[in-house]
């Protein structure tokens, strides 16, 4: 079991975070006798991908609405797998633009040495 600084510190996240997602009922950590929330393996390998989710850029309610089919149970694996199957159509769109832009960067800096080498030339 680890605490909520603990798992923080280990997925580099702040425990405001953490707070966040339970508010958001995106996780559900267990609570010991003090009322402290306390996190298994299990809970660090779903935030793990949560977020993986976050940064491509899956919105929160779109997480949520995830954990709460994986709350219902196996019924809603259909709509789980729809949910993370249009995710990756997202994914791929953003791994596109980003190629597109990588392409025009690419460029833009070829251009730039260019310039700087041939008034190094220059005299």
């Amino acid at each position: 079991m680890y605490t909520i600084s603990q798992v923080a510190q280990h997925l580099n996240i702040s425990a405001h975070t953490l707070r966040y997602y339970e508010k958001e009922r995106i996780i559900s950590p267990n609570r010991n006798e003090h009322g402290e929330r306390l996190y298994t393996e299990d809970h660090l390998t779903w935030l793990k991908f949560v977020m993986k989710l976050k940064q491509t850029q899956m919105p929160i309610a779109k997480i949520r609405a995830y954990a709460q089919l994986f709350l219902e149970g196996e019924h809603t694996a259909s709509s789980r797998l729809q949910l993370l199957e249009e995710h990756r159509i997202s994914i791929k769109q953003q791994i596109e633009t980003l190629l597109v832009t990588e392409e025009m960067l690419d460029h833009k800096i070829a251009s730039y040495k260019d310039l700087l080498l041939k008034k190094a030339v220059t005299p």
